[in-house]
């Protein structure tokens, strides 16, 4: 989590890359998502890359339409924060989780935040008592093997004495096995998770022998250690060469020279068919990695602009899971009405931002015409059976084809050519054309 990287004094250590190659093993009598060789695949055996972002639900239990909202984006994955009680929550709704992830089509990485910096960190929870809120859960979980994958705790270890990170994460590893969880466990490095010591590099075959499932992937948080591209593609090598599953479960991006160098990250994951879950939706203490401001997903920042909708991002590379169908994220054309008009006047153009299976994201953007407005009403008919089931920016109501939506309180006042939007959740089934749209003004 990106409050404790800039408290970083470490320089990046270049990593060596040689070391003796241990194939990993399917993992016997596999249920659900489980490795495969580095790979993770699903239980029918195909191959499942991560594309996703990490959602602070324990911070904002209340923002649940941000499952929604990550999918219509194009992502496959969602983090999702949760806490054992001990710093944060307890997090006890995680079967409403489970059922969002699942509602919209996403892998849950389910993980607990309270671990983070044990041992440097005084109230960090340490792993034993996260496996012990895994098992205490497990009643949720169980059944769950397709949908869910444990991340046991985020960035168990600080900077002081990393090197109990192997005991601890074998131990923790074991307990959840002992306990009958058939789940992919996803182990963080120490550091705060960004290995810059080689802890987890080094001692990664020990926590994978540990393991009887061996149905563990490792995960390395790329912040400000790797701001050089030959650093992050040593790091990747290294574990190519031992032969064990590794993911980028945290990274930021380069908003100055010192930051993670996320091109060479987006670049190197694809090419190599690594999964990575980029930090964070939104509600950030440090809002420059927020990817939507306050929640609102018509507020897209540039990190959120990067990752969704650049090269290497969830739009381009993001494959849905199988359980759910498969097929990509798609994106269509925006359809517009005539250009503005003279006088006090509006228009309105419909565009689908993200497309999966049975569900879409819509945006409508509105622009007065040659003068002023005081608010505005935007009109369409849906010619398939759509519907919607949620919107921001406006009041949508219609229960049927016909839709009306009104401005907001606060994006109703438009100057002479000014433009807002406004978006929505809907669903679909056969085709999803877009409509024409009219626009009255006030």
């Amino acid at each position: 989590m990106r409050r404790n990287y800039l408290a970083l004094t470490v320089a990046a250590v270049a990593v060596a890359a040689s070391a003796l190659v241990s194939q990993a093993a399917p993992a016997p009598a596999a249920v659900g998502l489980h490795i495969s060789g580095r790979d993770i695949v699903e239980g029918n055996g195909q191959k499942f890359v991560m594309r996703g972002v990490s959602h602070h639900h324990v911070w904002a239990p209340t923002q649940t339409r941000a499952f929604a909202d990550i999918k219509a984006y194009g992502a496959n994955t969602v983090r999702v924060v949760l806490g054992t009680g001990k710093r944060w929550g307890p997090s006890n709704d995680v079967r409403d989780v489970i059922d969002l992830c699942k509602h919209n089509k996403l892998i849950c990485v389910l993980e607990v935040h309270d671990t983070t910096g044990y041992g440097e960190e005084g109230a960090a929870a340490s792993l034993d008592e996260a496996a012990n809120y895994w098992i205490g859960q497990k009643n949720n979980l169980v059944g769950q093997e397709d949908h869910i994958v444990i991340n046991i705790g985020n960035e168990p270890i600080g900077n002081t004495n990393p090197g109990q990170w192997t005991t601890a994460t074998a131990n923790a590893v074991k307990k959840l096995r002992s306990n009958g969880f058939q789940h992919l466990l996803m182990v963080d490095a120490p550091n705060w998770g960004q290995d810059w010591q080689n802890v987890m590099r080094d001692n990664a075959q020990t926590v994978w022998d540990a393991d009887v499932q061996h149905n563990t992937v490792f995960s390395v948080h790329m912040y400000s250690v790797y701001k050089d591209p030959s650093t992050i593609t040593a790091y990747l090598d290294a574990f190519q060469a031992k032969g064990l599953p590794l993911v980028v479960g945290e990274f930021g991006w380069k908003f100055n020279s010192d930051e993670v160098d996320h091109e060479t990250i987006l670049a190197e994951t694809q090419r190599r068919g690594l999964g990575w879950l980029a930090w964070s939706w939104s509600g950030n203490s440090d809002p420059i990695l927020d990817m939507v401001l306050d929640f609102d997903p018509s507020r897209l920042t540039s990190w959120g602009e990067r990752i969704f909708n650049g090269a290497n991002g969830t739009k381009a590379t993001a494959k849905e899971a199988s359980i759910y169908g498969g097929g990509p994220t798609t994106t269509t054309t925006t359809t517009t009405t005539t250009t503005p008009p003279p006088g006090k006047g509006c228009t309105a153009a419909y565009s689908i931002a993200g497309q999966w299976q049975g569900g879409f994201q819509g945006e409508v953007r509105v622009t007065a015409g040659s003068a002023a407005i005081a608010g505005w009403t935007v009109t369409w008919t849906f010619a398939n059976g759509q519907s919607i089931s949620q919107a921001w920016s406006a009041t949508v109501t219609g229960g049927g084809a016909n839709v009306t939506a009104v401005n907001a309180g606060y994006n109703g006042n438009l100057a002479a050519g000014a433009s807002t939007t406004f978006g929505f959740i809907g669903s679909w089934n056969g085709s999803n054309p877009v409509p024409e749209v009219s626009c009255t003004a006030r």
